[in-house]
Order: structure tokens, then C-alpha cells, then sequence
């Protein structure tokens, strides 16, 4: 699993430097960004998130009564029923749905008239999302979690390959100075049907594993008194859980483009949502590789446990989930803070100075990680009782946290600098989030959640990330202001950086006794022996 997302999280990485290469990081990919993740929104409002909260358990809980199969084929047949008809009105209310993300681009007739464009061929994936999920879901309850870690490795080479012809039939973005003014019609089709061909891609590609795994696909519709109906109710707390997830993204979206147009007119680009969304791509890639994978398969042991009544297993499970993946979360995270612009520096160089927006977005973000990643963690315990409605009610703490922070960012700040406190919000409104989170788990189980082992363990991370993450970032900062700007020089910066930042860090976990990371490095050694 973690080695499918490492692969994924590195094609997602070069999907973005190909997009930034072809239409830069300024209004125009912008204007992308937002058409892009439109359809991913409603998607999670319509099903995604019940599917992800309430689906596992009941998939579980019908497999162990020898009914899992019938019950799946009827959720993915409700699935394609469901999403097919909301994609095929939120195509048609495209110019309706684009304004409603950002208001700036209506005041600009070539921006509203190209995102409007891109989303009407972007809205669709939402569809092959949903089957793609569920698939994988299918997968997971069968103990076969690779594929869908893998699949999205496809719809990166295909947007890829897409935004490649892009420059070859159009020419780079340093070249040609593509912007919403003067893209053609073939440009946007061209990006807009790439992108839609890649998550069909994905989940067509889960087929050959559901065959190897022994399921039958086949549509039933014969929904009427088989659980589902259970299922609706715990999910209409995931839907409210969602509406304010998505509120919140809503609110920093507005006003990111907003900020983003406004600073690109006084000369900064790299200031907007396309700055804002790369560094949370980056921001992510630990938790996507550590606690995802540890929770995915944790999960339905979970489950199992709270359908038992073993609330001592469920601690259990829960504590290990946060000390084993904070031992990459933690460093991880002081390593965004010190090391922020020469990542985004080498990663988007072609992209001048907006690349050193991304980068302090990035270093904004950066401690936020280890709330971010906690609160995962703690609501699967939530999830596993089927309990829907406290992650709600987290969520709507959490969103309006990050909404009025994010506010307040865009208020204060100069606009160039707007979108770096919209990054520090988000973490802030996790840690927020945690605290509250805790409380009601630790309630729920009756007990202390192995409080002390844990926090034990987060507080010798962190000592040991302090002085790795000054050390490194001075080192980093020395490099970088005798070799000057450039690719070179950014790659050197670091390297340096990490390679003391990652030794000192190590050494000082050792010294502290760190259990975790011994556990992690013998687990290495034995892989490699």
C-alpha cells in the first residue's frame, strides 16, 4: 500500500510540474484548479464521504452474515444510478456552479468563459470517482488493498501524457504565455477531455482486480429491505460532516482566487489557489503515505472489535495508529517548516519567483501536519461505531475555524502574502479540531486512549525535530545564498538541508529511545535481509 501511494504521490507530483510547465501557476491554471476540484466537491457531498464513513462497516458487518457480495453489487448499482444523474445536471449548471467557487473570475469574461469550459469537461469524473471507489472498497473488505493505491498511478500518466501534448502541440508556458485571453478552444478540449480520460482510466482499471479477487459484478436493484435504508441514515451525518468540510474549502477558495488575481496584477504570481492547492499536495504526501496505509488496514480490525464490544482493542488499535505514524509525521512536518521553498523552488523551477509563493505556502502549512494527521486517526475511532454525527459536528468546528482564520488571512494580510495565512489556518483549525475530537473519544470508550504512551512519544518526536529542523534549515538558507537562484541550486540547498535535518533528527530519536522508530528500522533491515 504505501509503496502504490509513494508511486502515486510521485506521478501526482510530476502531473503538477507538467501543468505548471504548459499553463503556468498563475489566473489561468487557476481557473483549471478550480474546474478541476468542483466536481471532487460535489462528489463528496452527494456519496463519496458516506461512502468512505459508513460503506467499510456495513460491508464488513455483511460479509461476516455471508451477504457481502449482494450487498456490494446494490450499493455500486445505487452508485451509478445516483451519480449519473448529478453529473449529468451539474454539466449543464456549470455556469452556474464555476461563480459559485469564485466569484473574481466572473468579473473577468476570457476567465469565467475558459474555467466554465474546463469544468464542463471535468464534472464527469465525478462519476468514474464514485465507481472507483466503491471498487476499491469491494477490494479492501476482500483484504486486498494495493489496487487501489495503484490505480491513481494511471490518472497521473494520463494527465501527464495530456499536459505533454499540451507543450508540444502549443508550446511551454515560459514560451508561448498562454493565459484565459488567448488559450484556444482545441487548447482547453484538449486538457479537459485528458483529464476526464484519466479517472475513467482508474476506475476501469480496478476490473481485472475484482475478477482475480473472485466477485461477481453484476447491477441489482432490488434495494428495498437489504440495509440500505440503515445505511442512508448514518449517512445523512456524513453528508452535514461533508457540507461543512466543504463550506470551508468554498471560503478559502473565493477568496484564494481573489487574493491570487489581485497579486498577480502587482507583479507576484504563485499566489492564489493553484499555489495554495500544490503545497497541500506536497503538505499530504506523508499522511497519504504513513497513516492512510497504517488506517486502511487497521480499520476493519476496528470494526470488528467495536462490533464485539472489545473497547480495549479499539484503544489499542487507535494508539498504535498514532505513535507508528508519527514517526515520519512529525520530522515530516518540521521538515515543510525549514525546508519549504527549495523544495518548491526545485520542484516548480520553470515557474520564476511563483514558484517561492508555493514554497512559503508550504512552510506555512508545515506543523500543521501532526493535528492534521491525528484527527485522521481519531475519527476512524468514530467511524468503526458507525457513528457519524461527532465527526460532524468536529468537522463544523474545524471548518469554521479554518473559514474565519482564512478571513481574517485575507483581511489583514497583503495579498501576496494572503494565501501563507490561509495555510497556517488550516492547521490550526485541525489542532482545534484534535482537542475537541479527543475529548469525545476518549468519552466514547470509557477511559484514557493510552493518553500517556502517547503523548510520551510525540513529545520526543518533537524535541528531536526542533533542533534538526534549525540545523537544517540554516544549512539550507547558507547554500542558498552563496549558490544564488536556480534548479542547481535549489537541488543543493536541499539536499544539504535534508541530510542534516534527517541525521540529527535520527540520532536524537535514538537517544531518546524512541520505540517506534526502532520498530521501524528493524522492520527495514529485515526487508532488505
Amino acid at each position: 500500500m504505501a509503496a502504490g501511494t509513494i508511486v502515486s504521490r510521485l506521478t501526482g507530483f510530476l502531473r503538477t510540474l507538467v501543468m505548471a510547465a504548459a499553463i503556468g501557476i498563475g489566473t489561468l491554471n487557476d481557473s483549471y484548479q478550480v474546474a478541476n476540484t468542483l466536481p471532487t466537491m460535489i462528489y463528496v457531498l452527494v456519496g463519496g464521504g458516506a461512502l468512505n464513513a459508513v460503506f467499510i462497516p456495513q460491508l464488513v458487518r455483511a460479509m461476516k452474515e455471508g451477504d457481502g457480495e449482494a450487498y456490494a453489487n446494490r450499493l455500486l448499482t445505487l452508485v451509478v444510478v445516483l451519480l449519473g444523474g448529478v453529473t449529468s445536471i451539474c454539466v449543464l449548471a456549470a455556469p452556474l456552479l464555476i461563480p459559485m467557487m469564485s466569484a473574481k473570475f466572473a468579473s473577468d469574461p476570457h476567465t469565467i468563459d475558459v474555467a466554465v469550459a474546463f469544468a464542463r469537461y471535468c464534472l464527469p469524473t465525478m462519476f468514474f470517482m464514485g465507481i472507483h471507489v466503491v471498487l476499491g472498497q469491494i477490494l479492501n473488505a476482500h483484504g486486498r488493498f494495493g489496487a487501489m493505491m495503484w490505480t491513481p498511478v494511471l490518472n497521473n500518466l494520463v494527465v501527464i501524457a495530456t499536459f505533454g501534448g499540451f507543450i508540444w502541440a502549443f508550446g511551454s508556458f515560459t514560451a508561448s504565455g498562454v493565459s484565459p485571453a488567448n488559450i484556444t478552444p482545441e487548447g482547453v478540449r484538449l486538457l479537459g477531455i485528458g483529464t476526464l480520460l484519466g479517472l475513467a482510466v482508474q476506475a476501469l482499471a480496478m476490473l481485472p482486480y475484482l475478477r482475480e479477487a473472485g466477485f461477481k459484478l453484476r447491477l441489482r436493484f432490488d434495494w428495498k429491505g437489504q440495509g440500505l435504508g440503515k445505511a442512508a441514515g448514518l449517512a445523512k451525518w456524513t453528508f452535514l460532516f461533508v457540507l461543512a468540510n466543504q463550506f470551508g474549502m468554498i471560503v478559502v477558495t473565493q477568496l484564494a482566487t481573489w487574493a491570487g488575481a489581485i497579486a498577480e496584477k502587482q507583479g507576484y504570481s504563485g499566489t492564489g489557489i493553484t499555489a495554495y492547492n500544490y503545497a497541500l499536495l506536497l503538505w499530504q504526501m506523508p499522511q497519504a503515505i504513513i497513516t492512510v496505509s497504517v488506517m486502511t488496514a487497521v480499520l476493519p480490525r476496528i470494526s470488528r472489535s467495536a462490533h464485539d464490544g472489545d473497547t480495549a482493542a479499539i484503544r489499542d488499535d487507535i494508539s498504535y495508529g498514532l505513535r507508528t505514524s508519527a514517526v515520519a509525521i512529525v520530522p515530516s512536518a518540521f521538515a515543510f517548516l525549514a525546508l519549504g521553498v527549495p523544495i518548491a523552488s526545485l520542484l516548480y523551477a520553470g515557474s520564476g519567483a511563483g514558484a517561492r509563493g508555493v514554497g512559503y505556502v508550504l512552510m506555512a502549512f508545515g506543523l500543521g501536519l501532526i493535528p492534521y494527521s491525528v484527527q485522521y486517526v481519531v475519527l476512524r475511532g468514530f467511524y468503526a461505531y458507525e457513528d457519524t454525527r461527532t465527526p460532524f459536528y468536529n468537522t463544523v468546528i474545524v471548518a469554521l475555524v479554518n473559514a474565519t482564520a482564512s478571513a481574517m488571512c485575507f483581511a489583514v494580510l497583503p495579498p501576496r502574502w494572503a494565501v501563507v495565512g490561509m495555510g497556517a489556518s488550516y492547521g490550526m483549525a485541525y489542532a482545534v479540531g484534535v482537542g475537541v475530537a479527543w475529548r469525545r473519544l476518549r468519552k466514547r470508550l470509557g477511559g484514557d486512549l493510552d493518553g500517556q504512551r502517547i503523548r510520551r512519544t510525540y513529545a520526543r518526536l518533537i524535541s528531536a525535530s526542533i533542533p534538526a529542523a534549525l540545523a537544517g534549515g540554516a544549512v539550507a538558507l547558507l547554500l542558498s545564498s552563496n549558490l544564488g537562484g536556480g534548479a542547481l541550486a535549489s537541488l543543493a540547498s536541499l539536499t544539504g538541508g535534508s541530510i542534516v535535518l534527517g541525521g540529527l533528527f535520527f540520532l536524537a530519536a535514538k537517544r531518546m529511545r524512541v520505540e517506534e522508530l526502532n520498530t521501524l528500522v528493524a522492520m527495514i533491515r529485515g526487508r532488505m535481509h
